[in-house]
């Protein structure tokens, strides 16, 4: 059984281990920086833990086997971060856990879609992120010399600003 809850101060050993651990297979596809950028450190993870709403992935004997986290980057959108899941938690639902944990959090704050980063080694967080109704936007930035694709979710039918006409099926295309 997992249970899903908000990442206090003295979770931040344990998360950092997990995001250790859930992208060490990937380093060798990293640059450097995006690395250590996306998988934090002991000076960085105090931050992660007290500036995003963070949440953890946690199993029947207390360990942390997964963590998310967003941080509200306009009235309307909330940008995820840091989805992680140790190896040997993958395919048991807890992304999925994490994920809806996080999508009801974001909601509840009046959010009305959700973006998220993600960059080409990810090949199955992107197809879970496609099945969980995330959308490609085709914005593509450096990050850390390597591209960051862009992905938008709506939350709600009437999503308004960036992104809004491709994700509305209403919505004229150019």
């Amino acid at each position: 059984m997992i249970a899903v809850r908000r990442a206090g101060v003295a979770d931040a050993a344990a998360v950092l281990d997990c995001l250790h651990e859930a992208f060490e297979p990937y380093r060798s596809q990293y640059t450097p920086g995006a690395f250590d950028d996306t998988t934090l450190n002991d000076a960085t993870i105090g931050s992660r833990i007290t500036d995003l709403v963070v949440f953890v992935a946690v199993d029947e004997g207390g360990a942390i086997v997964g963590t998310i986290g967003w941080l509200r980057i306009d009235a309307d959108e909330a940008h995820v971060r840091g989805m992680a899941v140790r190896p040997a938690a993958q395919g048991t639902g807890v992304a999925l856990q994490l994920l809806e944990a996080l999508e009801a959090d974001v909601r509840a704050a009046g959010c009305s879609r959700m973006c998220l980063d993600t960059t080409l080694p990810l090949v199955r967080a992107t197809r879970f992120y496609l099945r969980h109704g995330f959308v490609a936007t085709g914005r593509v930035s450096d990050f850390f010399g390597m591209p960051m694709h862009e992905y938008l979710k709506p939350l709600s039918s009437r999503v308004r600003g960036r992104g809004a006409g491709m994700l509305d099926p209403r919505a004229a295309r150019p």
